[in-house]
């Protein structure tokens, strides 16, 4: 199908920013094309915190009287979610605690993004304090369901077509989690790749700035637009440079320590993609467990989370203590009774794990494991069994939904990919020699 047979709001990232530099259609037409879809369906999805189709359309108009149409994603508009500063919008983080805060700046990679040419189209609803009190965002694929904590308006904004590009952030599983239950591609960087600087903070050592995406190659954009370059730092031109396969590719399936949470529909529909996956000529695939000093992550990762908490909210806890979930006054509570010597040890029991599991994929170049425990829980019972998701998050290694897999209903299920640390672009491609074969 040509490309301009197809709907605007259906291209890539990749595809706009090449037809506005093409002369094939105009900034303006293309963010025009947007605000109409977003005026048809925003209303029934609220993927959305703050938007303006005003401020939006503005600044297309803007694009389309530059001489020279420079950057990676120039004209293309993307979503931000609402922990990221931002001059143009409020950035509440999901609380109403902070109602109308102006940052006065925009994120590091909010500007990143915009000097590569993107329009920010707006702040996406996210979870309190971006933890786990969902926001007002529908799973457009049942509205019976969740979304997804707590990237969940910048996921259902790419998957309804709203943006072809959305920013959110991970600690847990915040962005595999709510890419697997909409269908969409959702990466989460290595730990240090991606600046975090004018973001909310809530644990040192493992807050990420994630991804969403239709396309891995609109991922690699991305990516590349926000990442840290330069020769003054260490992950820039070096480790972070993709390496290159020989033969094969030496996969390991790894079923971790929390597959028997996982549904068993899910567990036999991994295994049959693992099975065919094992049969590519260019895959030698092995199943294999991690050490058995990685098995404890989930503990490890809730005292370093919960005790953190407790340190960068202690005053919304103190002083607004009514405007607070009881969930996340929970997670304060029990952070607040860890001892700074036990969060010091744990501390020093993630980069042990991390060492370890660094040792552990030198033998291997992508390990493959479940997303998710399975299809989006009901609203009625919106627990998330305990999944793979942020074992990679403690690892620092990055990590890639893929939307390769279906549930019993019919919904979504993504299979997550993982690499060893600063082998993001190796990861993508790996990423999207499987979307080219089994999407």
């Amino acid at each position: 199908m040509d490309l301009l047979e197809k709907e605007i709001t259906d291209w890539s990232a990749a595809e706009i920013s090449q037809s506005i530099k093409n002369d094939k259609v105009t900034c303006k037409e293309v963010i025009q094309r947007f605000i109409d879809h977003i005026d048809i369906i925003e209303d029934k999805f609220h993927a959305f915190e703050h938007y303006s189709k005003e401020l939006l359309l503005e600044k297309a108009i803007e694009k389309d009287k530059k001489e020279e149409k420079n950057g990676l994603l120039f004209g293309v508009p993307f979503g931000v979610k609402d922990i990221f500063n931002s001059k143009d919008f409020y950035t509440e983080m999901g609380s109403p605690i902070w109602k109308g805060f102006q940052a006065g700046n925009n994120a590091r990679v909010v500007d990143q993004l915009l000097w590569e040419g993107a329009l920010m189209a707006g702040k996406t609803v996210t979870a309190e304090f971006a933890v786990h009190e969902p926001g007002k965002t529908i799973n457009h694929l049942d509205s019976k369901r969740i979304t997804g904590t707590s990237s969940s308006g910048s996921a259902v904004a790419v998957a309804t077509g709203m943006v072809p590009l959305a920013l959110g952030t991970q600690t847990a599983g915040s962005t595999i989690r709510p890419a697997s239950y909409c269908g969409v591609i959702g990466m989460k960087p290595s730990f240090g790749s991606v600046p975090r600087t004018g973001i909310l903070k809530t644990l040192d050592t493992l807050d990420h700035v994630c991804f969403f995406s239709k396309t891995v190659n609109d991922l690699k954009l991305i990516f590349d637009s926000c990442r840290v370059k330069g020769t003054n730092h260490p992950f820039s031109g070096g480790p972070i440079e993709e390496k290159k396969i020989e033969q094969q590719y030496r996969v390991a399936f790894v079923k971790t320590s929390v597959w028997d949470f996982a549904q068993d529909d899910t567990q036999k529909k991994v295994k049959e993609f693992v099975s065919v996956l094992s049969k590519e000529p260019d895959i030698n695939l092995k199943e294999v467990e991690l050490p058995n000093s990685l098995n404890n992550i989930h503990q490890q990762h809730e005292l370093i989370y919960e005790k953190a908490l407790s340190y960068y909210f202690a005053e919304e806890y103190s002083k607004n203590p009514d405007k607070i979930s009881s969930g996340f006054k929970n997670m304060v509570e029990r952070g607040k009774k860890t001892s700074i010597k036990d969060f010091q040890e744990a501390l020093k029991e993630q980069v042990k794990s991390i060492n370890t599991f660094d040792q552990f994929i030198k033998d291997f170049d992508i390990v493959v494991s479940l997303s998710v425990a399975g299809e989006a829980p009901l609203l009625s019972n919106p627990i998330e069994p305990k999944d793979p998701c942020l074992i990679w998050t403690y690892l620092h290694a990055p990590s890639v939904s893929l939307p390769l897999l279906q549930g019993p209903n019919g919904l979504p299920v993504g299979l997550q990919f993982v690499s060893s640390r600063y082998n993001d672009f190796f990861l993508q491609n790996f990423c999207d020699l499987l979307m080219k074969r089994f999407k």
